[in-house]
């Protein structure tokens, strides 16, 4: 297993390893250049914040102040805004490709008022290839300044355990440990309702082929689950993705309440790797995450770090063949 990445974006560029035959396939979508990366629309295998997923208006209060963002999706903000974290470039503080535990630390000192959020934090992004085909991606941030902010930074990477260049995604199969998910509007801001997968095209409580469902939502997935076992912010299985063409299996664990599932609904004829052309369904992501437009929503769950305090987001994939 070989993964490869740049400083801009903190982005994962590659993943590599055998299918059930042992041949080498890279699963993840990614670009050849670095030209191609900061023209990018897609957020191919970067890490995005502040604030991860859309901010209704561009704007949340928090502590009686109102905090106006610079909006990028029509009047509200995705994925931290047209400077967020995915644009700007990381520092490599760590980088061992050999020996016990091979890692790389990515870090990134974000000032007061980037973007409109308010608060000093420094971030840092740690990818770690573990024995058995495991890889953490830790996720911190430390708020170094004297105003308490929100913090919700996510990976986007784009996987397609068939292979990057393999096609589309519809005939693999997933299963998402969440009982409930959030509803959206139009713009696909959560209305503030939690309600129950049982019944709707959004249930994976067992495994199913994701394109299974394609009469009721032809566009394909793009939606938030509120995941089971949120508690203390432990470790617990967030979903299962299974590929038979590879026979490759990816389960994947994180300490966070929701998880964003988006079936690349919006990629279209995007020259990737090796030249080859991306089109719509190409790849999913698995975004672990607080819960979208969780600012101005109370009643979800909450990541505001106050001064001096810390933020962790953790996230374990464990990979088999069958």
């Amino acid at each position: 297993m070989s993964l490869k990445f740049t400083n801009w974006g903190a982005t994962l560029v590659s993943f590599v390893l055998p299918d059930k035959n042992g041949k080498l396939i890279d699963i993840v979508l990614g670009y050849d250049t670095i030209k191609q990366y900061k023209n990018d629309t897609t957020y191919f295998g970067a890490i995005v914040g502040r604030v991860a997923n859309r901010i209704k208006g561009a704007q949340f209060k928090l502590h009686g102040h109102t905090f106006k963002l610079v909006p990028n999706e029509g009047k509200n903000m995705l994925h931290g805004g047209p400077k967020g974290y995915a644009d700007v470039v990381w520092e490599v503080t760590k980088y061992q490709n050999k020996g016990h535990k091979p890692h790389i630390v990515f870090s990134y000192h974000s000032f007061d008022g980037e973007e409109g959020f308010p608060g000093e934090i420094l971030v840092t992004v740690r990818y770690t290839l573990l024995a058995e085909n495991q890889v953490t991606v830790v996720m911190k941030a430390k708020n170094i300044g004297n105003k308490a902010t929100p913090v919700n930074i996510a990976n986007h990477a784009y996987w397609n355990l068939g292979g990057h260049q393999s096609g589309d995604i519809l005939s693999e199969k997933i299963q998402i440990f969440a009982s409930n998910y959030t509803p959206v509007d139009s713009d696909l801001i959560p209305t503030g309702k939690i309600e129950a997968v049982k019944g709707t095209p959004f249930d994976f409580l067992k495994p199913r082929v994701i394109g299974s469902r394609s009469r009721q939502l032809p566009k394909g997935y793009d939606i938030n689950y509120a995941l089971d076992g949120v508690h203390g912010g432990k470790i617990r299985k967030a979903a299962v993705l299974q590929d038979e063409r590879s026979g490759i299996e990816m389960e994947l664990s994180t300490n966070a309440p929701g998880l964003q599932f988006y079936t690349g609904n919006m990629i279209k004829d995007v020259k990737g790797k090796d030249g080859f052309v991306y089109k719509a369904h190409a790849a999913l992501c698995l975004e672990t995450q607080w819960y979208p437009d969780y600012v101005n929503q109370p009643d979800f769950p909450q990541s505001i770090v106050e001064p001096r305090k810390n933020y962790k987001h953790v996230m374990l994939y464990k990979f088999s063949t069958h």
